[in-house]
């Protein structure tokens, strides 16, 4: 059946049989949903010490004490992507975390200049369709960063390049802390600081953008280009070999 198409308009390429004004009571009259917000964390190292894990462990105490339930990834024991399928349990385990999550934060370590492999390959594994469904599609995400040595911005940089691609909706602030190994005591609890002050701030900011979206995260995300597409040639298209 070919698409209806508009006449004696200024948008002929417009297919108006899949466009749609926008619906303000789906955005501002959503149903009331009773949950606490559901966030998943993934940090980037493996080390004995890692800084990046007990970063995300200080974040999931705050995101406790907002309200939230969370859950922690341990990415020890996930294979390299392509180096297993995804029947192996660490991916099935990553998988099922995220199809549960509302939410996510994603901490590593700056190596190199960007972002750690034990962090990409769980990014990887994620992905970025199940059919014609995206995991990811809708979930709000913060970005976090720990580095060895001077503040810097690469790897929040980099983690806000790989939410856009899997299509999160990533909030405006993040956390940067520069000489990591400063900002812990012999307890691995993070020191009072404007680093930790921030990285409240962020957690706090997470929170409200998914109590916020989550009603209508789908909505969000709906767009024209793909309504014009049926299921199955967009199945075919983002499945379609490298």
């Amino acid at each position: 059946m070919k698409n209806k198409r508009a006449k004696n308009s200024d948008t002929p390429q417009i297919d108006h049989g899949s466009f749609s004004s926008i619906d303000e009571k789906v955005l501002l009259n959503q149903k009331n949903i009773e949950h606490k917000p559901k966030v998943l964390l993934l940090y980037g190292s493996l080390r004995e010490r890692s800084f990046s894990r007990l970063m995300t462990e200080e974040a999931a105490r705050v995101l406790s004490l907002l309200g939230a339930e969370t859950k922690t990834f341990n990415p020890s024991g996930l294979p390299l992507p392509d180096d297993s399928d995804e029947t192996h349990h660490k991916v099935q385990e990553l998988r099922m975390l995220v199809n549960w999550s509302e939410a996510m934060v994603w901490c590593s370590p700056e190596r190199h200049g960007t972002i750690t492999g034990i962090m990409k390959a769980q990014i990887d594994w994620i992905p970025l369709s199940i059919g014609s469904v995206r995991p990811t599609q809708g979930k709000t995400l913060a970005v976090m960063q720990v580095n060895g040595g001077s503040q810097s911005f690469n790897a929040v940089n980099q983690l806000r390049i790989l939410g856009r691609w899997m299509r999160c909706v990533t909030i405006p602030n993040q956390s940067s802390v520069p000489k990591a190994f400063q900002q812990f005591d012999e307890n691995d609890r993070m020191k009072r600081s404007p680093f930790y002050n921030r990285m409240v701030d962020v957690m706090e900011e997470l929170v409200k953008f998914t109590i916020l979206t989550r009603g209508c995260s789908d909505y969000l995300v709906n767009r024209y280009s793909e309504r014009v597409e049926t299921a199955e040639e967009l199945t075919v298209r983002v499945n379609q070999s490298d």
